[in-house]
């Protein structure tokens, strides 16, 4: 009987170390993912970086050209301004003296569709 409680002992202890082992190998695997994970992370991250630096770049240099574009089209709208407030002030006098003319100097007559009856 001893030796069944024995045996019995020494296989309830051998369940309890590959447990153990079982709970090690877990906590173990567990580190590698993780450290795996944050490796992962920082190397997306110096990509997401290196790629943003890239486009600011780019966006840089197409703003850039798109800068003078502005400045270059803001100069032309201020010249065509200057030039459209020059013939106004030019031919405002005689524009209105023309209004006046015409509403002011009534020729009656008859249209041509007007027919006489009789």
């Amino acid at each position: 009987m001893a030796s069944q409680s024995q045996g019995i002992q020494q296989l309830l202890q051998a369940e309890k170390r590959a447990a153990e082992k079982v709970a090690e190998a877990r906590k173990r695997k567990n580190r590698r993912l993780k450290t795996a994970k944050e490796e992962a992370q920082a190397e997306i991250e110096q990509y997401r970086l290196q790629r943003e630096k890239e486009f600011k770049t780019k966006e840089a240099a197409a703003l850039g050209s798109h800068g003078n574009s502005a400045v270059e089209v803001d100069r032309d709208t201020a010249e065509r301004m200057g030039q459209i407030q020059n013939s106004y002030r030019g031919n405002r006098e005689k524009v209105l003296g023309e209004l006046l003319r015409l509403v002011c100097d009534i020729k009656p007559e008859f249209h041509v569709n007007y027919r006489v009856a009789g």
